[in-house]
């Protein structure tokens, strides 16, 4: 395959956090990019949007007899931490029945595949503890579909694991990044929970990096890789930093806000991930800390610009 000005991309969830991003990327580098919402969209970067549903298997399956993709990103999905009964059949029908219906549409046109699991997923960096979520669960069946559509049919997948990803332009605003970000900008003082949970926090463009990558090498396919940075950082730290990269005079108070029941802390395993992709992260958590702090400021003065 022809990288990149001749390949045509579809991409999956690209109207959210990493699927934009990855969709600006795959432009700049000059792909043809087709990108699925649920929801209609507007073209930022020249992309072509298609509004399906990726849980009907014959819209999807009509989706890529259209486009007929040499690689696809898939990226949709939903995502929750919910420890709520009532995400299970969202999470099910988005994520699994969802992800199959990709596959098999992929199969049937021999597509290269770049598939997103999830750090939640049982594996052997948490000693393979079972998912803490409904969300986690569906990650786990749909990569475990991914990896059998490789074994019986041959499918050229590669299976990426992200992180805490954090960054500029995050749509859910309630994540703790971007909602201290904005309460700072604001002069408001966010609602905290202790802030004990540890994560492996990684810069967005960094992930991207990972996911182009995986795109244009044969050594991944058939792997899943774990794409992190290795390092523990509790939440209160993340806090603490952000507070001191806006200038804040306060000191955050935690305990306000109640702690998420079961989470277990996640940490990558980065080194197969520099092994089959080349791939290392490239961003110090404390530099993709201002970046975004940095982004957000710059949002909200033209917001007031505007008003």
């Amino acid at each position: 395959m022809s990288y990149w000005p001749e390949t045509v991309v579809l991409v999956t969830g690209a109207a959210g956090f990493i699927g934009s991003h990855l969709v600006a990327r795959l432009r700049a580098l000059g792909a043809q990019v087709h990108a699925v919402s649920r929801r209609p969209q507007q073209a930022r970067h020249g992309e072509i949007w298609h509004e399906t549903r990726l849980d009907d298997a014959a819209g999807t399956a009509r989706l890529f007899r259209s486009v007929r993709p040499g690689l696809l990103f898939h990226l949709a999905g939903e995502v929750t931490g919910s420890r709520g009964d009532e995400v299970v059949r969202a999470t099910l029908e988005s994520n699994v029945v969802g992800a199959v219906n990709v596959l098999s549409a992929a199969r049937e046109h021999d597509v290269r595949t770049v598939f997103t699991g999830s750090i939640e997923e049982p594996r052997p960096g948490n000693d393979h503890a079972p998912p803490s979520s409904a969300y986690a669960m569906s990650k786990w069946a749909a990569t475990g579909y991914a990896q059998l559509y490789h074994r019986l049919w041959d499918l050229p997948v590669t299976v990426l694991r992200p992180s805490m990803v954090y960054g500029p332009a995050q749509p859910d605003v309630t994540k703790l990044v971007p909602y201290v970000t904005l309460c700072l900008l604001r002069g408001e003082r966010p609602r905290l929970s202790r802030g004990a949970k540890l994560a492996d926090w990684i810069y967005v463009d960094d992930v991207v990096d990972a996911f182009v990558l995986a795109g244009q090498t044969d050594k991944a396919v058939g792997h899943t890789l774990d794409i992190a940075t290795g390092v523990r950082t509790a939440a209160y730290e993340v806090v603490e930093r952000l507070y001191r990269i806006a200038g804040a005079g306060a000191r955050p108070e935690f305990g306000a806000a109640p702690d998420r029941p079961h989470d277990i802390t996640q940490v990558g395993d980065i080194a197969p991930a520099a092994d089959r992709l080349g791939w290392t992260p490239a961003t110090e958590l404390d530099e993709g800390l201002r970046r975004t702090v940095n982004w957000y400021a710059s949002q909200e003065c033209h917001e007031e610009t505007r008003s």
